[in-house]
């Protein structure tokens, strides 16, 4: 995994970690690739809630010195922004999107729709990232969460997306040490069987 990577990866990871972790890990991402760490604070919010995002681009902002931007970036909106949310949705889960949109749509329509508009329109289609990067930081992020179905997923989105096998290797063992013992062997768990089916299903 190039350097770049393996710093977004932990700074990812080290969101859910303590804040000595989350300190290293913003000063080697500042060193490294200080605009597209700022994506990988932004796209936190979705997955750890407001306050997490917050707090870890105040740090940021202290840690670095780096200014706010002036104003957003332009984006779209409304049903452009719904179209694009919907397109990055079924690269990321492919055969199971489908299901997906049934499975939230029957939970609750609004948690459906905010899913595609907010998750995957506004910040997993942003620009700034690609998205096979954005998928490792969104499953960096998870391993370090009690969240092993939304794990699964993401883990399985990054291959769907185009991410070697051995690239997601080599993000999980770049993150082990920053997460608690407990979370990495459980994403290691949930890795194991989403790279079993897939070498199952593709021979990859």
């Amino acid at each position: 995994m190039d350097e770049r990577t393996r710093a977004l990866v932990r700074l990812s990871a080290a969101l859910t970690a303590d804040d000595a972790a989350l300190r290293e890990a913003m000063d080697t991402a500042a060193a490294t690739a200080p605009e597209e760490a700022e994506e990988v604070l932004l796209q936190s919010y979705l997955f750890l809630g407001f306050p997490v995002a917050l707090n870890a681009m105040g740090l940021w902002r202290r840690r670095t010195g780096r200014p706010a931007p002036r104003g957003p970036r332009p984006e779209p909106t409304g049903e452009a922004l719904a179209e694009r949310g919907e397109e990055v949705c079924r690269t990321v889960y492919a055969g199971q999107y489908e299901a997906l949109r049934t499975l939230m749509a029957g939970v609750h329509p609004e948690l459906d729709r905010w899913a595609i508009e907010e998750g995957y329109g506004k910040l997993l289609g942003r620009g700034g990232l690609d998205l096979g990067t954005r998928e490792l930081c969104v499953a960096a992020l998870l391993a370090g969460t009690n969240a092993s179905r939304q794990l699964h997923a993401h883990l399985r989105g990054c291959l769907n997306v185009g991410v070697p096998v051995a690239r997601v290797d080599a993000m999980l063992d770049g993150v082990r040490d920053v997460l608690p013992e407990s979370r990495a062997v459980e994403a290691g768990r949930v890795w194991e069987r989403v790279r079993t089916r897939w070498i199952e299903r593709t021979g990859a």
